[in-house]
């Protein structure tokens, strides 16, 4: 009869240790694992848009020197062939400090 009760106590033990141990990778996978699933997924959103913004950009200034440089009836010809280049690389600055400004007071807004 000893016997018994000392089988049931042993396996009651082992019981709360795997209990105990499911318990403890369950907490660590909630408080490390999950969060880091979220955060890739963010990081990795974050920079695809960032790199289709940059194209998109790119491209979109690229348009505007080409545009510059054949669709002004020649206005930007001879000694003025620099302008063109200039310009967008002015409006191509001043989109970057926009964006730049942006962050910087969505940065602020969260704090």
């Amino acid at each position: 009869m000893s016997q018994t009760s000392g089988m049931r106590q042993e396996d009651s033990l082992a019981d709360l240790i795997s209990d105990l141990k499911g318990l403890v990778v369950a907490y660590v996978r909630q408080r490390t694992v999950d969060p880091l699933k979220g955060l890739v997924r963010f990081v990795i959103a974050g920079v695809l848009g960032s790199v289709m913004l940059a194209v998109g950009l790119g491209t979109l200034l690229l348009a505007g020197l080409r545009f510059l440089q054949s669709g002004t009836g020649g206005a930007f010809s001879g000694q003025l062939s620099w302008l063109p280049y200039l310009i967008v690389a002015v409006v191509g600055i001043v989109v970057a400090a926009a964006a730049a400004g942006a962050a910087a007071k969505g940065r602020r807004s969260r704090r």
